[in-house]
């Protein structure tokens, strides 16, 4: 099964007015750390269009674009809840032999982290709770169709420019269409991310899934560059970045592929 990643972003850069940029460079570089955290207590709403090829004997296309608000909900002065949702848009091309092409919504995976509001004494922010896959597919061929649950957990900490941590789940599917497979799923994505003065953000991570019914890794390792601007007031974060597939099962993605995006951001 594909996991469904992380965070950020769709788009291209037309104009930005100069005082729009110096308002930007303001508080951008905070606001530009906090969406380096997947727990920060921001509310955003990225758009991430990926796009990635080699699927099936005949080299198949898939471009997804993830729609992923994050919503952080103040329990208390020392917890917050914070909702994460990954929900897929998805067109794909022969991606299992001569399919033809379908498109669509795809599976959801909702996430729900339980955090402590301020970090430990030693700087670290984390979060746990559980995650489900809901299936939302409109086709056979975008989903599971399969109900799914497991933990999730993030831990992070971040020092100065730098932000580094790791996010991961694990699901199991628990009812659904009998005759498709069963999923027993790791969802690991260890995360680096370097932000500057004036709000650039380049980031590595990698969005590895481990496959333990079919025994099979998927390993795209993405690199990042996004820019944190204000345009009528409005912050918004784009992003570019291109991926490599290190590993992947038998018909799956390979080669190069590319991320772009904007995430929407709603500071308090």
């Amino acid at each position: 099964m594909a996991q469904f990643a992380s965070r950020y972003t769709i788009c291209s850069i037309v104009f930005v007015a100069t005082t729009g940029l110096v308002q930007a460079q303001d508080s951008g570089a905070d606001l530009a750390k906090k969406l380096s955290n997947p727990i920060a207590s921001l509310i955003s709403v990225p758009f991430q269009f990926n796009y990635d090829h080699g699927y099936g004997p005949l080299d198949g296309d898939r471009a997804t674009l993830n729609i992923q608000p994050v919503i952080p909900i103040s329990l208390n002065e020392d917890w917050n809840l914070i909702s994460r949702t990954v929900l897929p848009v998805i067109w794909q091309n022969d991606i299992a032999g001569p399919s033809g092409t379908q498109f669509g919504l795809g599976d959801t995976v909702q996430s729900f982290f339980l955090s402590p509001a301020k970090p430990t004494e030693s700087g670290i922010v984390w979060g746990a709770g559980p995650v489900f896959l809901i299936p939302t597919a409109t086709d056979d061929l975008l989903g599971s169709e399969k109900w799914g649950a497991g933990p999730t957990i993030v831990a992070l900490k971040q020092d100065g420019p730098w932000t580094y941590g790791a996010l991961a789940n694990h699901i199991w599917s628990f009812a659904g269409n009998e005759d498709r497979r069963d999923i027993s799923s790791t969802f690991l994505q260890p995360f680096l991310s370097y932000t500057t003065a004036d709000a650039w953000t380049f980031a590595l991570n990698t969005e590895s899934t481990y496959d333990w019914t079919g025994r099979d890794w998927s390993v795209p390792i993405n690199v990042t560059v996004s820019k944190l601007l204000k345009i009528n007031q409005q912050p918004i974060s784009l992003t570019a970045g291109i991926r490599y597939w290190a590993a992947a099962p038998d018909g799956g993605a390979e080669g190069l592929g590319f991320r772009v995006g904007l995430t929407f951001l709603f500071p308090k």
